[in-house]
């Protein structure tokens, strides 16, 4: 770091920005390791840098006790080079992309990128009657992301969005607060904002229109970091760098599930199987709902013991599924009601959360009189963890679900080792995950755990909390709603939201609406029907139309499977989410700010749902800068443009980017059967694209940190057009030790109009198949990926 440099520059940087709390004065500024403190007269600001693209900033008021940790940072600090300078008129600190300018008078924080100014503190901390603030200046044009999962339209500017993790059932086009509410503002300039603290309270998202976003909480940390980058992918990753990246979850998780509330006996549980095996409908998994430990809803929460009445063999179900590749997830709640089997135990193990007098604090809820178990006890995270290993893992399950973990009920008197019920609500999900996660670390470490969880906070992902968006109505209200909660959950790093496809509330029964569900859950991230039982969730038992138009998706779903395989990499080592808005590709286009209607998947599939009945036709936007294959026809379309679209019955709409190498599987009924080394490899041949590339991770869709290990393998593709010849290069970039891999590749090449002079790989002539029809070149190579392997084709 360099010294202060005198200077009039910095007090240029942010001239005309609107003024902090009159009342706090600056005293004093002291530089420390990596930041600077910084002393007014009514405490203390200490602000480090992260790196040249994260900056923090606590304000510790005078007296103020120690602040408790984070529960969402992991990143630590390390030394940033930053210049210093001063001025009459403050300081400034700049890296090479996050800067800070503290003005002296009046007292103000501002942060700028690369020169370019992003927020400012307005009143900064104040302390009010019922609720602690932190209060910024916004730009006039900025659009707002961020608070987690809610249903709002993109731009959720305007709104105070309330930071109390609860459930909402049967919601549709709007619901104002979910499951998930995360302390994160993310703007349209490409900054974000992280309030890196526990309690409840507000977002509030400019309400009164007056250019005010002001974070609200009852306690706790007066802690935020803002984070910039180049690009939004990178925001994106910086973000995720700062509080930790998903853990690959099993390949299987990418496979089709069965699950329904719910399987009431062990016959109804393998019968469903058999329908699809009958029906020759892929799936990789069946999960169990509350009957699993009792016959009725009411008065068995909390038993988490196999109920042998319905499922006498429960062990031996569980390893007949095992053995047809179905793996078994049951529910599990932190609910104990003093009804069930559990209950004495509970209390004589101090693991329930108390009332004022030390007593565990009991209430009614729908499913009874209840008591909370305290994960934040050691000594109610082991009584739970022992159940998990006891009744659940040990007896061959291979997932975790915990579901009502908002709390769903949870009174604000109730007391937790740690805090009060406000304190640690919103992140008591988001522990639950992470009890369960380090258990299996612990435990059983050769397993990547699969852990389905319906509330968390910010830095859930790291725990391999698999989220999904809560009890949404069986209604295209409920339909549209979802590519924006799953668009804006994997900006805030939990990328694997999902939705219950078909939709979860209510018995209406709409062919229609269920499968262009389940079309569009194709290209999300995890594929999961899930339905009250009145109408059945599961395609096997819908009409036979029905059920002919879900296989294909569902057998869709698979085909995708290296390339979706390959987004679960990518996200695990950059945090790129699954689904991407089109403002990604085009920043500076105000019309896509707000649009969530079309959307990425992954880089290189443009798709737009079908979100209304009847829909003969479709308004799709097109990002420029590419051409855009249409799926299933030769169609190409120029970018920079919408365009209507003609819908068909078996698919949405979808596209792939010109240019772009997409990896696809063999037919198969489930993960287990898949085979990396018989792939087909399609290539989007455009004469707009002269140079391409792409790549296929790959590892045995079970081991814990296989990347980390060694224990992959990475192959890249890449194109090159020169007048009448295409030359596409193979080369692997790891292989795993003393494996030796042969892969017997189908290439199909798109957009080809002509037949080819001749294909030669390393040297030799090869025989091809050209299609006139669908204007594709099928070559077949057998690849021996120790090394490189050239084919080029001459037209």
């Amino acid at each position: 770091m360099k010294k202060f440099v005198y200077t009039w520059l910095a007090a240029l940087v942010f001239q005309g920005s609107i003024a902090q709390n009159t009342d706090r004065k600056f005293e004093t500024l002291n530089e420390r390791q990596n930041g600077v403190e910084v002393l007014v007269n009514d405490g203390a600001y200490h602000i480090q840098f992260y790196n040249e693209h994260i900056v923090e900033t606590t304000f510790i008021p005078k007296d103020d006790p120690i602040q408790k940790a984070s529960h969402a940072v992991v990143l630590e600090k390390k030394n940033v080079e930053y210049t210093s300078s001063v001025s009459d008129s403050g300081y400034d600190f700049e890296t090479q992309g996050v800067s800070v300018f503290i003005q002296k008078q009046p007292f103000q924080i501002s942060y700028s990128y690369k020169g370019n100014p992003m927020i400012s503190e307005k009143a900064g901390y104040v302390k009010n009657d019922s609720l602690e603030t932190i209060q910024f200046n916004l730009k006039e044009d900025e659009i707002l992301y961020g608070g987690g999962a809610r249903a709002l339209g993109m731009n959720r500017r305007g709104h105070r969005l309330e930071l109390y993790n609860k459930a909402h059932y049967g919601y549709e086009t709007t619901s104002e607060l979910m499951n998930f509410t995360l302390p994160i503002v993310i703007s349209s300039r490409q900054y974000m904002v992280h309030f890196d603290n526990a309690p409840i309270g507000f977002l509030d998202l400019d309400s009164n229109a007056d250019n005010t976003l002001t974070y609200e909480t009852i306690s706790g940390r007066k802690t935020y970091q803002v984070i910039a980058s180049d690009s939004w992918l990178d925001v994106i990753a910086n973000y995720t760098k700062l509080t930790g990246r998903q853990p690959m979850p099993p390949r299987w998780a990418l496979g089709n599930f069965s699950s329904r509330f719910g399987y009431h006996s062990q016959e109804e549980t393998e019968a469903t199987i058999e329908a699809f095996k009958s029906d020759s409908i892929p799936v990789d998994a069946i999960i169990l709902d509350l009957y699993w430990f009792g016959k009725e809803l009411q008065g068995t929460m909390g038993n988490l013991e196999v109920f042998k009445d319905s499922f006498p063999d429960f062990e031996g179900m569980v390893s007949r599924l095992n053995d047809k590749h179905i793996k078994t997830i049951a529910i599990t709640e932190p609910f104990v009601l003093t009804t069930s089997s559990r209950w004495e135990d509970a209390v004589s193990k101090d693991v329930m959360a108390k009332d004022s007098l030390g007593n565990p604090f009991t209430y009614d809820f729908y499913f009874g009189n209840t008591g909370l178990i305290d994960i934040y006890k050691p000594e109610g995270e082991q009584w739970f963890w022992d159940i998990y290993k006891s009744e659940i893992i040990d007896k061959g399950v291979a997932g975790i679900w915990g579901d009502l973990g908002e709390p769903e009920v949870h009174p604000k008197e109730l007391l937790h080792a740690t805090g009060t019920a406000n304190e640690v609500h919103n992140i008591y999900g988001h522990d639950w995950a992470r009890l369960v996660f380090e258990g299996y670390q612990r435990d059983y470490p050769e397993v990547r755990p699969f852990i389905l969880m319906r509330a968390g906070y910010s830095g859930s992902q790291r725990y391999g909390l698999i989220p999904w968006s809560g009890d949404v109505n069986r209604t295209w209200g409920g339909l549209q709603s979802q590519p924006e909660i799953a668009i804006q959950m994997g900006m805030q790093g939990l990328s694997y939201m999902h939705s219950d496809l078909g939709g979860f509330a209510g018995p209406n029964l709409d062919d229609e609406l269920y499968v262009r569900w389940l079309q569009y859950g194709v290209f999300q991230p995890v594929y999961r029907p899930h339905a009250q039982e009145e109408v059945p969730s599961e395609p096997v038992y819908r009409s036979d139309s029905t059920k002919a138009l879900a296989k294909q998706a569902i057998e869709l779903r698979y085909k995708l499977l290296p390339y979706n395989y390959n987004l679960v990499f990518e996200n695990n080592q950059m945090g790129k989410p699954f689904m991407r808005p089109l403002f990604f590709e085009e920043p500076e286009n105000a019309k896509l700010q707000s649009y969530s209607k079309t959307y990425l998947w992954g880089n290189d599939f443009l798709v737009a749902p079908i979100l209304e009945p009847g829909l003969k036709e479709q308004h799709v936007y097109f990002p420029k800068h590419s051409f855009w294959f249409h799926f299933y026809s030769t169609e190409v379309i120029k970018g920079g443009q919408f365009k209507t679209v003609l819908t068909v019955e078996h698919a949405i709409p979808t596209y792939v980017r010109a240019g772009a190498f997409i990896p696809m599987a063999k037919p198969m009924q489930s993960t287990a059967e898949y085979n990396s080394d018989a792939l087909e490899l399609h290539y989007y041949h455009h004469h707009s694209v002269k140079e391409s590339d792409g790549q296929l991770y790959d590892d045995d869709g079970k081991t814990p940190m296989a990347y980390e290990k060694g224990q992959y393998q990475l192959l890249t593709f890449k194109a090159h057009v020169e007048k009448n010849k295409l030359k596409i290069d193979f080369e692997s970039n790891h292989e795993i030790e003393g494996q030796l891999n042969t892969k017997n590749m189908e290439l199909i090449i798109h957009n080809i109009s002509n037949i080819p002079k001749h294909i030669k790989t390393n040297g030799g002539k090869i025989p091809f198949n050209w299609s006139s029809e669908s204007k594709t070149l099928t070559i077949p190579l057998v690849w021996g990926t120790s090394e490189e392997k050239e084919v080029k084709i001459k037209f």
